[in-house]
């Protein structure tokens, strides 16, 4: 690998950390809010968690927050599966919001927007998949698109379960090892990190040639 691509590798990883911490500045709520918010409830703090993580979509308030609380509140492994039942509740909601307004605010969608659109549309499953997987559209703008684009639920919510595994996985254990009851957690959050900026960064010319982008194409 040359060193132009390792500096740009590192590139990806410097800028997700930034969107994390970005977005905590915008929306002034740290994980550490939502952990403190929810614990309050007791026994009830998974119910609520996930009540706010499947309404999430509503305010667009951003998911890596919730995912990296979910492993300040309730470890590695019970986090995932609040995180993981939230966060299909979240995709479902925008997906069934969508599909109830119809294509009346995407009647002039931008080219990238209705290529991304028409592939969904044409093969539900695969790049429903791979837009979760590697993430270089807003998880909730799939989520929107997909509604209003009459893609079938069936596919969208199966490739949706799917897709945020890693990431839910990288996140939670972020938020866990940020506890500092076991430095491994972030250990191997920040190693899956370092696999996706990789894989990202070795697709990023297929990717948009699959979803349209003619330059790359070439």
């Amino acid at each position: 690998m040359k060193i132009n691509d390792v500096l740009k590798v590192f590139g990806f990883v410097a800028v997700l950390l930034l969107i994390v911490w970005g977005s905590r500045s915008f929306w002034e709520v740290r994980p550490s809010d939502i952990r403190d918010l929810v614990i309050s409830f007791g026994w009830w703090a998974p119910v609520v968690f996930i009540a706010l993580l499947t309404f999430r979509p509503l305010v667009l308030f951003p998911t890596s927050i919730f995912s990296i609380a979910a492993g300040l509140a309730f470890g590695p492994y019970n986090g995932f599966i609040y995180i993981f039942i939230g966060a299909i509740g979240g995709a479902s909601l925008a997906y069934v919001i969508s599909s109830f307004l119809g294509m009346k605010f995407w009647r002039k969608p931008s080219p990238k927007m209705s290529s991304v659109r028409e592939k969904m549309a044409e093969n539900s499953f695969f790049y429903i998949l791979i837009l979760r997987l590697l993430p270089f559209l807003n998880f909730d703008l799939v989520s929107y698109l997909a509604g209003a684009g009459k893609v079938r639920y069936l596919p969208y919510i199966a490739a949706t379960a799917v897709g945020i595994i890693p990431g839910t996985i990288g996140f939670v254990f972020f938020g866990s090892g940020l506890s500092g009851e076991d430095r491994v957690h972030l250990y191997v959050a920040v190693v899956m990190f370092i696999l996706f900026s990789l894989l990202l960064f070795f697709t990023r010319k297929k990717l948009k040639s699959w979803f349209g982008d003619s330059k790359d194409e070439k």
